[in-house]
């Protein structure tokens, strides 16, 4: 049985369509949550792997920072140099981008549902829609692979390390994720009604196409 930890920023965004996924494989997960009363931030790499979670309207350069950024940092680069996976949402890649020698540059907040174009050799699906709630971008080290990116070219998926996989999005999220994002934070991207119109039509292909990324991704991290 292999076992997760999940950072998580917000009530509103967890694992979503994900944890069925993982626990159909009998992947077990464990959430911390910074932001609770009594919560933190593990001190040491365990288990089989590490997730970072997307953090709504919090930014790793601009807007409101992280307030748990350095030990999240510490965290991740603890994983890092044990050579265990460490996967990130959204936010989480950022913060998996900076752990591994990577930088972030500021970007506003902005809520999309694209369609991600794989690129030759990924062993991604040709096409997958995914969903992103996030504020900055990451600024990849040059030899690092990227393996899908939107419509406009820019990374999707990226790879620092064979074992530790950026998406700049969530590909498990549900509309109600969303709504939640918006309803808890006063800082909200432009234009979601929008959004969550489109999210909404793209769920059903959102929940299909998990399917092979969670095949694709549990392969690549060693999880079965």
């Amino acid at each position: 049985m292999k076992r997760l930890g999940v950072l998580q920023h917000s009530e509103a965004e967890y694992l979503g369509l994900m944890e069925d996924h993982l626990e159909g494989r009998n992947i077990r997960f464990t959430y911390a949550r910074p932001f609770a009363a009594g919560g933190g931030v593990p001190s040491v790499a365990a288990g089989d792997g590490l997730i970072l979670l997307g953090g709504g309207p919090y930014g790793l350069v601009s807007g409101h920072i992280l307030p748990s950024l350095a030990p999240e940092l510490r965290l991740a680069r603890a994983y890092l140099d044990a050579g265990l996976p460490v996967v990130g949402f959204g936010m989480g890649a950022l913060i998996l981008c900076v752990a591994a020698g990577g930088g972030v540059v500021e970007a506003p907040l902005r809520f999309t549902v694209d369609a991600a174009r794989a690129t030759e050799g990924s062993g991604l699906p040709a096409t997958f829609p995914v969903a992103a709630y996030l504020r900055d971008a990451p600024a990849l080290k040059p030899d690092w692979p990227v393996l899908a990116t939107d419509g406009q070219g820019a990374p999707v998926v990226f790879a620092a390390r064979s074992n530790a996989i950026g998406f700049l999005g969530h590909p498990g999220m549900k509309r109600g994720m969303a709504e939640d994002l918006i309803m808890e934070y006063a800082d909200t991207p432009e234009d979601c009604p929008e959004a969550l119109a489109r999210l909404a039509e793209a769920q059903a292909d959102l929940a299909g196409a998990l399917s092979p990324l969670m095949v694709w991704l549990v392969d690549r991290c060693g999880w079965m």
